[in-house]
């Protein structure tokens, strides 16, 4: 898979623009503030409907207009050519693939699959589990096409088990708790049936720029697993009564990178926690392209603010190796190293909004 041609109408400061992408690496620089980190951001919304930078759409939006645009045109694994475009405002999603209407964002998702690394993805081990679930999920959606049900059927019965929790109305509860438990345990099976398929192919990855001894991956599932998920909602019934939400629950999992049985982020260096992330990262998209021969696009914004030379480097080599389409923003051409030994790429320069290819 890979993005033919990118149209970005109204994103920042980027008024209207169009690129033709190499399918392998893209090279696109820039001072700061001239455009280019607008173009990873316009290619995110157009695989997820959202943006990484804001949580409000309001601000990508160009101040002089009212809505942004962002189309493309996708050249599949079979040859075939898919044309997706996104319209967002304040209030309204509109969608279309192949001409047609789509009310659903994970169709999107489907359709132009893609991963990303900004400076604040180095959070990741840092920050609450939300983070770590949505990472985790990320994964299963695209591995698994009856996750994402599992997880909507899941939420239904979550949502509805806490409005009678709140209600303080027991007699419907045992109704959603039947739900909650059927879901809840598919979801969570779906997940470690990932993370099993996962673990090998990073603990590959991340030995290519780490020398740890005695790393694993484990998942939190979100209840005390002594006892089966039925048992933990009902020893803690009156706790949920109490404060109104269900405590226990795949909603509350997380997962936890370990260095000698020890979670990583309290035992090893800062570098070596960015780098241990990069590696989680890299090892979605490799493992979605070892299982199903789809390789999304890989999207890299600010390369240099933090990875040192000798790590962009073999993260250069990595990309080139593994065929994905790369999106790589840098302020300075010097950043990205030695480019002698690539094949195929494009590099973009981008300045107040305008990008000219090189």
């Amino acid at each position: 898979m890979a993005l033919l041609k990118l149209d970005i109408y109204a994103v920042r400061n980027i008024l209207k623009e169009s690129i033709l992408p190499a399918p392998t690496m893209n090279f696109i620089v820039g001072d700061n503030a001239s455009g280019k980190s607008a173009i990873i951001e316009a290619i995110f919304i157009l695989g997820r409907a959202k943006s990484y930078r804001s949580a409000s759409i309001k601000s990508v939006i160009n101040f002089a207009q009212h809505f942004l645009i962002v189309s493309g045109q996708i050249l599949e694994a079979n040859g075939s050519h898919t044309h997706i475009g996104i319209q967002l405002d304040n209030k309204s999603f509109c969608c279309r693939i192949n001409q047609q209407t789509i009310q659903k964002k994970s169709e999107l998702a489907y359709a132009l699959p893609l991963q990303i690394i900004h400076p604040k993805s180095y959070e990741l081990l840092d920050a609450g589990p939300q983070y770590r679930r949505e990472f985790l999920d990320w994964g299963v959606f695209n591995y698994n096409e009856n996750f994402l049900l599992a997880w909507r059927n899941f939420k239904k019965a979550l949502l509805q088990r806490n409005t009678i929790l709140k209600s303080k109305d027991v007699k419907q509860l045992n109704v959603w708790d039947k739900e909650l438990v059927y879901y809840g345990t598919i979801v969570n099976n779906h997940r470690q049936a990932y993370l099993e398929k996962f673990k090998p192919v990073f603990l590959i990855i991340i030995n290519q720029f780490l020398n740890l001894e005695d790393i694993d991956l484990k998942i939190i599932p979100g209840w005390n697993t002594k006892n089966e998920f039925k048992q933990a909602l009902n020893d803690d019934l009156n706790m949920d009564l109490r404060y109104g939400f269900t405590h226990s629950g795949p909603h509350r999992a997380d997962i936890q990178l370990l260095v000698g049985n020890r979670l990583a982020k309290d035992v090893v260096s800062r570098g070596q926690l960015k780098l241990l992330v990069l590696s989680l990262k890299l090892a979605q998209v490799q493992l979605l392209a070892d299982e199903q021969g789809a390789l999304g696009c890989f999207l890299i914004d600010d390369f240099a603010a933090e990875l040192d030379a000798i790590n962009r480097a073999k993260l250069l080599h990595f990309l080139s190796n593994m065929g994905c389409q790369v999106f790589i923003t840098a302020t300075d051409i010097t950043h990205l190293g030695d480019l002698t030994k690539l094949n195929n790429y494009k590099m973009f320069h981008v300045e107040h909004g305008n990008i000219k290819q090189v």
